[in-house]
């Protein structure tokens, strides 16, 4: 398969917590997938090969690959995972229930359901930095493991969409050897987030001047390096922290507002909003 005839299509995306100890044996999916651990460690082992993964581990599985996964008894591993093709080539709806399959029995394995494979070689292992800026990269295309119907096209569409525009961000990270971000930026990036952490963020004009940038160049690097305007990137990182105190703690919405710094609580749910689909007593309450 060519380059210009890939139409990468998702079938499946979400967010998968094992069991401690649990094991997921000799899989083959019919589909290329692509998996970031996202907490807790395991090991995957592959056509002779064991790679112990960690949070940042990014694993690329291309279809037919026979694969074993398996968590760690005391901290086991949570996979944000996708199943997908580089092309929309078999209309597996009229074999299957589910568009992704997995056989566990290579006796089984029905080659010519099996996946078109990409023309160059993607690394099996590695390993991405900022790891909460790939989940949302994946959250944005979740879809659950069912074919499209009347009710759920338009919403399959946008799922498409950002699937595309997540999968270009990964061929550009995995195959370009150039794709090293400034260290000037590496550095502001990595005093930026101990600001963040401490609630001390200063404005942006003190940290492109430490850097020695023009505004302009300064936007322009930091867009290249993250995906993200700065504005984009600190409200990100303070919603997903907001996420996490939705989550697990007994602070009210207001007080999550206040202590991110968002300037109202209209604000802060409109953001949320925005940025997640839900507000943030919706989210609350789903999780």
């Amino acid at each position: 398969m060519k380059i210009a005839e890939l139409h990468p299509y998702v079938h499946y995306a979400t967010r998968f917590p094992f069991a401690p100890g649990q094991a997921s044996r000799s899989r083959m999916c019919y589909s290329s997938s692509l998996y970031l651990i996202s907490e807790g460690k395991g090991r995957l082992t592959t056509c002779g090969r064991t790679y112990k993964t960690y949070p940042g581990a990014l694993v690329y599985i291309p279809a037919g690959q026979p694969h074993d996964w398996i968590a760690e008894p005391e901290d086991p591993m949570v996979h944000v995972c996708c199943y997908f093709d580089w092309a929309h080539h078999i209309p597996l709806q009229a074999q299957h229930d589910h568009p992704h399959i997995i056989c566990y029995d290579l006796s089984k394995l029905n080659s010519a359901l099996v996946g078109p494979a990409f023309p160059y070689t993607i690394p099996e292992y590695t390993q991405v930095d900022k790891v909460w800026q790939w989940v949302e990269r994946f959250e944005l295309f979740y879809t659950p493991n069912e074919f499209p119907n009347d009710r759920t096209y338009f919403r399959h569409l946008k799922v498409q969409s950002q699937f595309q525009d997540f999968i270009g961000h990964f061929l550009s990270f995995v195959l370009k050897d150039e794709h090293i971000p400034d260290p000037r930026i590496v550095r502001l990036l990595e005093e930026m987030d101990q600001d963040l952490v401490h609630g001390q963020v200063l404005p942006l004009e003190e940290y492109y001047r430490k850097c020695r940038l023009s505004r302009g160049y300064f936007f322009s690097l930091f867009k290249e390096t993250t995906g993200m305007s700065p504005i984009q990137y600190v409200n990100r990182y303070r919603i997903n922290r907001a996420k996490e105190e939705l989550q697990g703690s007994g602070l009210s919405i207001t007080e999550i507002a206040e202590k991110y710094q968002f300037s109202s609580i209209h604000y802060f749910s409109k953001l949320f909003r925005q940025l997640t689909g839900m507000t943030p007593s919706e989210y609350r309450e789903r999780t």
